[in-house]
């Protein structure tokens, strides 16, 4: 049989080292040994001897998802294999920290991340409860992420001398050291007037950088 299909580009190709690699653009492969992380329900192939299991957050985990909406539904994945995960074609990228480093994410752009990282969901600094994705993942320790984003993400520098403002649909995450407070960008007469659906962003300033999509997020789907 033959066809591209069957190319290098498209074949899997046995793991070399344990841990996390791009299989392609919109996937990302993992090869277990032991234990990782990964958002439930992304697992789209595996092979060799694993296990999945639904990781429980605790009671303040669960507490603060409960209110805040944050989406870190997450599995543990164990026992020695390669598993393969994606999210409806999101592209995919990975984020390698070292030790000290530190990063905030939205969660719902979460794909799997190294045992050796830990997360905690926190309140975005100067929002308060208004707009949506305000609550987002702190990750620290050393090793690697995998993040997912509908469309090709604009990461944009912030110095001290120009903050950025990112609509707070359209964020992604940005470096933990950077400020944040809420920017009204409209007055009241062009609320009144109807408003220009750009009415609040979230303001970043200090020194490091930002991670936005190219389109703002999408309602979550509800059952029939």
């Amino acid at each position: 049989m033959k066809s591209d299909l069957f190319s290098s580009e498209h074949m899997a190709q046995p793991a070399t080292a344990p841990g996390m690699t791009l299989q392609n653009a919109k996937s990302i492969k993992y090869a277990v040994n032991g234990e990782m992380h990964a958002r439930q329900g992304s697992m789209i192939a595996f092979r060799g001897n694993l296990q999945f299991e639904r990781k429980g957050q605790g009671i303040g985990g669960m507490l603060k998802r409960a209110v805040t909406g944050e989406g870190l539904a997450l599995m543990a994945v164990r026992g020695q294999g390669e598993a393969w995960f994606a999210h409806e074609a999101a592209n995919c990228f990975i984020v390698e920290l070292d030790q000290g480093d530190s990063i905030t994410i939205n969660g719902r752009n979460v794909l799997c991340f190294d045992p050796t990282l830990s997360y905690e969901i926190k309140t975005v600094k100067g929002a308060g409860m208004v707009g949506g994705g305000l609550f987002n993942s702190v990750f620290t320790g050393y090793g690697k992420l995998g993040l997912m984003c509908e469309g090709t993400p604009i990461v944009i520098p912030v110095t001290a001398a120009q903050p950025v403002y990112v609509d707070t649909d359209a964020v992604v995450g940005w470096s933990q050291q950077l400020t944040t407070s809420l920017n009204r960008s409209q007055s009241v007469g062009s609320m009144v007037r109807g408003g220009s659906g750009e009415a609040v962003q979230l303001m970043l300033q200090g020194e490091g950088f930002v991670i936005v999509r190219p389109s703002e997020a999408r309602p979550e789907r509800t059952a029939n």
